[in-house]
């Protein structure tokens, strides 16, 4: 229902549009929501061009592609290298054999490399890389089987832009980008130059013919809380006012989803968020500013990473990765809750596991397999839950999985 409806608006805005022509001197230039700038913005070595604001109601673009919104999303997730090497011929062979029926696919990925290469006057060609080779040929395909695309963007986790410009991520004491443990670096979330960036991505995967933009790392580093004092950053716009450091970074993140899903309204697709499994837990989580009630109420969709090995003692479950159907069980009731308070109710779309923890060490954790795959599903549903993603970073997913069971 919910696509029919944004087909049925869509229509409604051309007719509009055409019936208004008589009205309105706009050239064909400025008809289209991705074109017709005024304005440049240097970030780094990308050049932003930033879309004169038009009448929202005028706005409209269509991809020309056709995708229909499946009974409930079943998808999986796909690096780059996977789109355009020799393993996306596997995983349409997944796909099309059970009844799998998307893809959540890497646009923008982790360290804040676009995963194909745009046209060399792009803006962002200096921050691609060629794995999908050839990204119009990859949505043809997915297009002909009906595999619903969803493309991944990496936000704040960014050590492209981060290292390109250190005024927009945290600096040390000594004027040095910050980095986690793992060496990576994130930029600023209360930046609106930071904001523009992304949903300017964003745009472009949505011209590309992506049915939903899926924004992940939407929030601070992690333990955030116990170093925004020594870092150097700014705050914006957030700077002054009634709200503590915590409400801040809260407003900043709920802010940016609100600010993407209107921005990308024009071209029709769902805005969905990957956020901790926690976070719907608690009222928000303090370091990393994400508000689970307020992020929700700002998409279409919400995919909470729940995945068994990533809790601690949570739940009355003291080895989580050892009980998949419990873990998810109790998740799934919390949530349901948490969700069931809201007036505009997202769909509940998380990510489960598919992949084996050894590192959490023995008697920690369990082989996850066809066994576990299902476990997780069975509890999602048992809940009302009837969508979810599986996560594999290496693409290798359990073989007869039953994924409506």
């Amino acid at each position: 229902m919910k696509k029919q409806t944004k087909k049925l608006v869509g229509s409604f805005i051309v007719l509009f549009f055409i019936s208004v022509g008589c009205m309105y001197s706009v050239s064909a230039e400025e008809q289209s929501p991705i074109v017709n700038f005024h304005s440049t913005k240097e970030v780094g070595f990308v050049s932003l061009q930033l879309p004169e604001e038009l009448p929202r109601f005028l706005t409209f673009f269509d991809s020309g592609y056709s995708f229909t919104y499946p009974d409930a999303v079943r998808g999986i997730y796909v690096t780059g290298n996977s789109a355009g090497g020799a393993r996306f011929e596997s995983l349409l062979d997944l796909v099309e054999s059970t009844d799998l029926n998307a893809m959540v696919i890497d646009i923008k990925e982790d360290h804040g490399y676009l995963t194909y290469r745009p046209d060399e006057d792009s803006p962002f060609y200096d921050i691609s890389k060629n794995f999908i080779g050839d990204i119009e040929g990859m949505m043809k395909v997915l297009e002909e089987k009906q595999i619903y695309p969803i493309a991944r963007v990496v936000v704040f986790k960014d050590s492209v832009l981060a290292e390109a410009r250190p005024d927009l991520s945290f600096k040390t004491p000594d004027g040095e980008v910050w980095k986690n443990n793992r060496g990576e670096a994130f930029v600023n979330p209360f930046l609106k130059e930071v904001w523009e960036y992304n949903v300017a991505i964003a745009e472009k995967a949505a011209q590309l013919g992506f049915q939903e933009i899926q924004f992940d790392y939407v929030r601070f580093p992690e333990g955030f809380e116990r170093r925004d004092a020594e870092l150097q950053y700014g705050v914006g716009e957030y700077e002054g006012g009634d709200e503590d450091n915590v409400q801040k970074r809260v407003s900043a993140v709920t802010d940016f989803v609100a600010y993407a899903r209107e921005q990308l309204e024009p071209y029709q697709v769902d805005v969905s968020v990957d956020i901790f499994g926690y976070a719907a837990t608690i009222s928000e989580a303090p370091g990393i500013g994400q508000n689970f009630s307020k992020i929700s109420e700002n998409v279409d969709v919400i995919s909470s990473m729940i995945y068994p090995s990533h809790w601690t003692s949570y739940f009355g479950i003291a080895k989580p990765d050892l009980h998949p159907y419990e873990l998810v069980d109790a998740y799934a009731k919390v949530e349901n809750e948490v969700l069931g308070a809201l007036e505009n109710q997202p769909v509940s779309r998380p990510w489960i596991q598919d992949f084996t923890a050894s590192w959490l060490g023995s008697g920690n954790y369990i082989s996850y397999g066809k066994e576990e795959v299902e476990a997780q599903i069975r509890a999602l549903q048992d809940n009302g839950i009837n969508e979810y993603l599986i996560w594999n970073a290496t693409n290798r997913y359990t073989p007869n999985v039953n994924y409506t069971p």
